[in-house]
């Protein structure tokens, strides 16, 4: 029979000196994107294309800063976040009746919901707007008894136009937003609340909306940005906001164009107030949900001024 020579570690060679000596660090050598540099340039070059053709147009920019904090403008502003508000508070506890009316194991509840959802979404918010301003074309006036009775012309204001026009619109849009939310929490908490002997609508109150919020916020604030910007509609049934308000500044002062882009300004001012005002109430309902709650503006900032300080290279 043949030896089979075995080997082991005293038969193996010795080792070089060099590899005895400690590890030399590996120096990570960052990726070099040219695309994004060429993004970057091309970017750059149409922005300031753009800025360098409106500094050459025929506008007067002084007119802006002129009527900027006009009392009419600011009354305008406040007579949009009023508006805003009113609408998001009349869409949300409609969305809310509607989500569970069509969650409702009811057929004709949950009919009624559909339908009005159906309805709302599919027309236009200027169309529901001019259908409510003239529906004395078919209620001459309105009755409530002792309570109140005027022609229609009169009950229906401007104001009023608005709040239905944009409120009830709102609520189609938040009931499908409160559908998706009530749905997204776990049968089993509804079950487990019911095992504790906890009514339906408490089982809802203090059980599933709670958890719904998640689902719930980021959507909503999104709404409430958008609410903002509708409610420049009305100025079409003659209701007084920033829209309005810059409109007729512009017919007086012959400024109509330098009063469109003072009306944006604003509009970009309460949008970014309200962005931010939406990110601390999702911070605020995202406690739980992960381990670590999403870094705050200032946190952000912070750490990218921190990073610039450190080395490109370092230990793999």
């Amino acid at each position: 029979m043949t030896d089979i020579q075995k080997t082991g570690p005293a038969d193996r060679p010795p080792l070089p000196a060099t590899a005895t000596t400690a590890p030399q660090p590996i120096r990570a050598v960052p990726v070099r994107h040219y695309g994004r540099y060429v993004a970057a340039v091309a970017a750059i070059a149409a922005l300031a294309t753009i800025v360098y053709a409106f500094s050459r147009g025929r506008i007067n920019w002084g007119a802006v800063p002129d009527y900027f904090f006009d009392d009419r403008i600011l009354t305008g502003v406040g007579k949009t976040l009023l508006l805003t508000a009113l609408s998001m508070v009349i869409g949300i506890v409609g969305g809310v009746l509607l989500a569970v009316m069509r969650l409702s194991k009811n057929p004709v509840t949950s009919s009624v919901s559909w339908f009005y959802i159906w309805f709302f979404r599919g027309t236009p918010v200027l169309v529901q707007l001019f259908v409510w301003f003239n529906l004395g074309l078919v209620f001459e006036y309105i009755n409530l008894g002792p309570v109140y009775k005027d022609y229609w012309s009169s009950f229906m204001t401007p104001l009023l136009t608005a709040l239905l026009g944009l409120g009830l619109n709102e609520a189609a849009y938040m009931a499908e937003i409160c559908r998706a939310g009530l749905l997204s929490v776990d049968e089993g908490q509804t079950e487990a609340a019911h095992a504790l002997g906890m009514s339906h609508g408490r089982t809802l109150w203090r059980v599933v909306i709670p958890q719904a919020m998640r689902v719930i916020v980021p959507p909503t604030g999104n709404e409430v940005i958008n609410m903002l910007k509708t409610t420049s509609l009305v100025a079409a049934v003659q209701f007084y906001e920033l829209f309005k308000y810059a409109q007729d500044i512009g017919q007086s002062s012959g400024a109509p164009v330098e009063m469109y882009f003072l009306a944006a300004a604003w509009y970009l001012i309460m949008t970014s107030v309200l962005s931010i005002g939406q990110f601390y109430l999702e911070r605020y309902y995202a406690r739980g949900s992960s381990r670590s709650l999403p870094p705050t503006p200032l946190q952000r900032i912070r750490a990218d001024l921190l990073s610039l300080g450190r080395p490109k290279g370092g230990m793999a």
